[in-house]
């Protein structure tokens, strides 16, 4: 384990009619940060794609950059990703930043390849005070994302935060030619590949919309929304979650049908 532009000019009618109710909320968030250059993260990717067919979870796989100077430069990470992590250890106060690291619902740190580990931790934010209970309602139509949060049913112990909209790429294999991981077909879930502030979350019912290409980018075929605690700099316990399941477009790279992928 190691411690530590295209133009939009495009129709977006492939997203239209997509809506949050197609799945349940999720009640768990799990992130995993990972690293191609790392030799420890295979299994953690592998775990990942294992807890993401749970339907309770929405999984996010967030690459970071931090590890690019050992001979491969992972091609899915971005400084946002590795800044996301740094600030969750900034919050918690113990400045660990490693990978692979798996973080739930904003709130528990583990070790991302420890199954046992992370399966206790899932149940402990399913259960206890950090679980999601925070109604969030998400839609994709007419080349706009619109995400409605409810008025929460009961006392939450955190009643101010912020609302992210993160770009996924459902699916990525990535043939890695140098570094640690040299001769690996890596495949990765749910991989952000931008997150958006959508706006602050005052603790009351909330409407926040803005056109799809704001949010989106090249290659995104789902859209996630999380409301969280805190500030993108000290991010805090997740409190709602959602995220846009509709099926890739036969043919296309994602769901923004027209949209060329970025190269690797």
């Amino acid at each position: 384990m190691r411690v530590a532009a295209l133009a939009f000019a495009v129709s977006f009618a492939a997203l239209s009619g997509a809506q949050a109710g197609d799945a349940p909320q999720p009640r768990g968030v799990i992130e995993l940060f990972t690293s191609q250059g790392c030799s420890s993260c295979p299994p953690a990717d592998r775990l990942a794609k294992e807890l993401s067919r749970d339907g309770n979870n929405l999984v996010l796989t967030l690459p970071v950059d931090y590890w690019d100077y050992l001979g491969w430069k992972d091609t899915l990470a971005t400084p946002a990703n590795t800044a996301r992590q740094k600030a969750y250890a900034s919050a918690r106060g113990d400045r660990k930043v490693f990978t692979p690291q798996i973080i739930v619902n904003g709130a528990e740190a583990t070790l991302g390849g420890d199954g046992a580990a992370v399966a206790g931790a899932v149940t402990r934010a399913e259960t206890g005070t950090k679980a999601l209970t925070l109604p969030v309602a998400l839609s994709v139509a007419d080349g706009r994302v619109a995400v409605t949060v409810a008025a929460p049913k009961g006392p939450l112990a955190e009643t101010r935060g912020e609302v992210w909209a993160f770009a996924l790429d459902r699916a990525r294999t990535v043939q890695i030619g140098r570094g640690e991981n040299a001769g690996r077909a890596v495949s990765y879930v749910n991989v952000v590949r931008k997150m958006t502030r959508l706006g602050a979350w005052d603790g009351d019912a909330a409407h926040f919309e803005v056109p799809l290409d704001e949010v989106a980018r090249p290659g995104t075929d789902a859209i996630a929304v999380l409301v969280q605690a805190g500030s993108g700099g000290q991010p805090g316990a997740i409190l709602g979650a959602a995220v846009n399941n509709a099926p890739p477009t036969p043919g296309a790279a994602g769901l923004l049908s027209g949209l060329t992928r970025d190269p690797l």
